[in-house]
């Protein structure tokens, strides 16, 4: 297959050598991989897991958090995080509430996926989100850690989806907003 040699607006776009032998020449081969002339290594973009802990309190408020650092500094969000490799989903939402809460946390049950655009680092990183509805364990004390400033409960149905900054969060809100969950 031959590939284009532009890769404006391409997911892999700011790559311009191959990560396997260091050629120029690293072209577009389809919407989501490059492929090397000279080696002939083809890296394809898939999706990076991240994970999404939906926590309600007895009361009907939502856990929020407000994101200290960028990318929607300042703006409305849910603890959660990427996936690290070699790691269940379980056990990133886990660990990635104790890091932005210093709280654990029991998984209820998986509740849906959204896909998601992240800019991080100058890429525009392409992740799957997967919401998991959670409970405080017992006696869970929590605190903004990790790159969490603030957290907050808020009554569900007092939740303003427009501050929050991250498309697939504020969209997996307004649909948690729609369901009936405890």
């Amino acid at each position: 297959m031959e590939h284009r040699d532009k890769a404006e607006g391409h997911p892999l776009g700011s790559f311009g050598y191959c990560p396997r032998c260091g050629a120029e020449g690293f072209g577009v081969w389809d919407d989501r991989a490059k492929h090397c002339d000279r080696c002939g290594f083809t890296y394809y973009m898939n999706s990076a897991a991240s994970v999404v802990a939906v926590v309600i309190n007895e009361r009907g408020e939502l856990l929020l958090s407000r994101r200290a650092f960028e990318p929607a500094k300042g703006t409305l969000d849910l603890p959660g995080g990427f996936v690290n490799l070699d790691e269940s989903l379980e056990d990133a939402v886990r660990r990635e509430f104790l890091e932005e809460t210093g709280a654990a946390v029991e998984i209820v049950r998986w509740l849906f996926s959204l896909p998601n655009r992240y800019v991080y680092s100058g890429l525009n990183i392409a992740t799957t989100d997967s919401f998991f509805l959670c409970r405080l364990a017992e006696g869970a004390e929590l605190r903004p850690s990790d790159d969490v400033a603030q957290l907050m409960w808020v009554p569900l149905g007092e939740v303003n989806p427009g501050d929050i900054g991250l498309t697939s969060i504020r969209r997996g809100v307004e649909r948690i907003m729609r369901m009936n969950l405890p």
